[in-house]
């Protein structure tokens, strides 16, 4: 890892921090702002913790643009968690077989970029 892209991750990892220490609920709750703010701190952890090996520079260039996109959708919408997506249903592919890996390979492609590492720690 370059200094250049350490110092980019590094002051990622701080601005997550900074955010989920302002955190407020869209509810104004204090209990759900409480529980959204160990979310967001919980979930920056995990996924740093989850990438801090990674080497190829490709791949943290993709997982610094998934960084920054939740963290704008976060804070557009003020929700803290990732937004769910609505993929169609694969209803249409049989059980096994070529097409049922080609719509797959559709769902996969057409999800989001914030999404991607979500289900890997969910």
């Amino acid at each position: 890892m370059t200094p250049v892209t350490r110092q980019e991750v590094l002051g990622l990892y701080r601005k997550i921090f900074r955010i989920a220490k302002k955190w407020q609920s869209a509810s104004g709750q204090i209990e759900e702002t409480i529980k959204e703010k160990e979310y967001i701190k919980n979930e920056a952890k995990t996924l740093f913790r989850k990438n801090k090996n990674v080497m190829d520079p490709k791949l943290i260039k993709q997982c610094i643009e998934e960084c920054e996109a939740r963290i704008e959708i976060g804070l557009h919408y003020n929700i803290p968690y990732p937004r769910p997506i609505h993929l169609p249903p694969m209803g249409l592919a049989h059980k096994q077989g070529r097409l049922l890996r080609h719509q797959e390979k559709l769902r996969k492609i057409s999800k989001p970029i914030y999404l991607k590492s979500h289900d890997e720690v969910s």
